[in-house]
């Protein structure tokens, strides 16, 4: 993960990838994974997304990781939240309300720090890594969150055509990823109406990952 690169795009505001609204697909999809309130749920490398302030309005509490504090700062602010801030380690946790974020590495995050999670909704996570990285993050939030289920949304386009993030990642490098531990499941692919930043055709897919003991 390019450390430098993500800093240098928040405090340069070029935050392209942050939508104004929250992410249809959670909308349509988020009762997949069968959660109830006071269940926990994380949202890796998530920036200062709106999701979140849709997943605390359902009753959830949210834990997040996010590697730039002016992103963090941010979240908070837009929420009206004022954090209790402590350190461990190279991480800083942000507390407030049902809300908890660890700003730094999302690699330098362990379970114990992290803590049960009942779910994990990954919006831009591994879009947002290159595919040198991508099988080394899925391992790793496999064995943060024991398996926990997940609503993973992908892109897939034509790599060539631009250099990303976001990165293109296939249907059959999800499966790669994910199916030793988990049922794969498609639950909407669809072709972008604007295309992937507004020119370039792509198809935006949510899946539903249940681990396979839940068979």
């Amino acid at each position: 993960m390019d450390h430098d690169f993500w800093h240098q795009r928040w405090q340069q505001q070029h935050i392209g990838f942050h939508l104004r609204e929250v992410n249809p697909f959670l909308l349509a999809h988020f009762q997949a994974l069968q959660l109830q309130p006071g269940q926990r749920i994380l949202v890796p490398l998530c920036g200062k997304t709106l999701d979140i302030h849709w997943l605390l309005a359902q009753g959830l509490q949210v834990a997040g990781v996010e590697l730039s504090a002016l992103a963090v700062d941010a979240l908070f602010a837009e929420l009206n939240l004022v954090p209790q801030i402590t350190q461990t380690g190279t991480l800083n946790q942000y507390r407030a309300g049902n809300l908890e974020i660890f700003q730094g590495d999302f690699f330098a995050l362990d379970q114990p720090l992290l803590g049960q999670v009942d779910a994990v909704y990954d919006r831009a996570a591994l879009i947002a890594l290159p595919a040198a990285m991508r099988k080394q993050y899925s391992q790793h939030l496999i064995d943060l969150t024991h398996s926990a289920p997940q609503l993973l949304i992908s892109f897939a386009y034509d790599q060539a055509l631009i250099p990303g993030p976001p990165f293109s990642v296939s249907q059959e490098e999800v499966r790669a990823h994910y199916q030793a531990h988990y049922q794969c499941t498609v639950l909407a692919s669809v072709l972008m109406e604007t295309g992937l930043k507004g020119q370039y055709p792509a198809e935006e897919t949510a899946w539903l990952l249940r681990p396979q003991s839940a068979r």
